[in-house]
């Protein structure tokens, strides 16, 4: 038995009486919730940079899990972690999504905390468009001339990124392939969101204890011996748990190309805070490839909604 669907059915329950929300109905409920949440991260990670980029993911894996502990207690799920764990292929599919979530974690904490927000919310702008690839080339889902364009002028504008940077956007591919994949790997998964998450916290969390350890017998208690750092540190657990577990939901219930067209909010929302409360500097060569991944997402979105009121119609 996995998590029970409590944010999606809290939504549906405003529905009029009689018109129930389809599944659909919910995963674009949820993709729009947790991209939202996912927009205000940086404010978050602001707060625990003294802790250093590796030991707050450390500290966000442990305390991810110890909110996932109650979640499955009580709504259920170990069952369908043991069974994975006795399932050998399984579990490799799980270990691979365990490590693009940790990597991803590692690299978007060391981004908001070197200055590079504005490189990080690049990277989510291209994950829509990463997805549509994966898309195409794991799914079979077949696209057509817009998308096609719009995939085309992405990668258009991470040349114009390079160029801009100096160097290749690691940042921002990076976040855009481990988060695109891990994408891929939680919708191929054939478990619960809850019970899916926890098996993946689960796999990382003795390198994270190690990783604790270690800063205890190297520096000493640091940023442990902080109650304010501290309080904030705990804080990541729920702030990355919940956020995931509805993104697991939002998978199951939407195609990747649907997924596709709300990601944009997150690295919206990141976009502004990195110029207006962070200050990064956006030169014109930078302003124009975020303009040429904009217009590609409205290529995108606009393809994508011409076809669903064809499909409607």
């Amino acid at each position: 038995m996995s998590l029970p669907e409590s944010a999606p059915e809290a939504l549906a329950a405003t529905q009029p009486p009689g018109r129930p929300m389809s599944d659909g109905s919910k995963g674009v409920a949820a993709a729009i919730l947790v991209y939202g949440l996912w927009g205000f991260l940086p404010l978050l990670f602001k707060q625990v940079e003294a802790a250093g980029s590796v030991l707050v993911v450390a500290e966000r894996t442990l305390w991810s899990l110890v909110v996932l502990v109650p979640i499955l207690t009580i709504w259920g799920g170990f069952a369908e972690v043991r069974a994975l764990f006795a399932d050998r292929r399984r579990l490799l599919g799980s270990l691979f999504s365990a490590a693009l979530l940790g990597a991803n974690w590692l690299l978007y904490v060391w981004a908001i905390e070197s200055g590079q927000v504005l490189q990080a919310s690049f990277g989510y702008f291209i994950t829509p468009l990463v997805n549509v690839l994966i898309g195409m080339l794991l799914f079979g889902e077949r696209q057509n001339r817009l998308q096609t364009i719009s995939i085309a002028m992405a990668a258009v504008a991470i040349a114009v990124q390079a160029i801009a940077l100096g160097n290749i956007p690691f940042v921002a591919l990076g976040l855009a392939l481990t988060f695109g994949f891990y994408g891929y790997f939680r919708k191929t998964a054939h478990m619960g969101p809850a019970s899916g998450l926890f098996a993946e916290t689960l796999i990382m969390v003795p390198f994270a204890l190690g990783y604790i350890a270690y800063s205890f017998a190297t520096v000493g208690p640091g940023a442990h011996a902080d109650p304010y750092l501290m309080t904030w540190l705990v804080i990541t657990g729920p702030a990355t748990a919940i956020p995931l577990l509805l993104f697991a939901f939002a998978v199951k219930r939407l195609r990747m190309t649907t997924i596709g067209m709300f990601q944009y909010i997150a690295p919206s929302i990141q976009f502004l805070l990195a110029i207006l409360l962070f200050g990064e500097h956006l030169d014109g060569v930078r302003l124009f490839s975020f303009a040429l991944i904009w217009l590609s997402l409205l290529v995108f979105s606009y393809d994508s909604f011409q076809r669903r009121k064809r499909v409607a119609a």
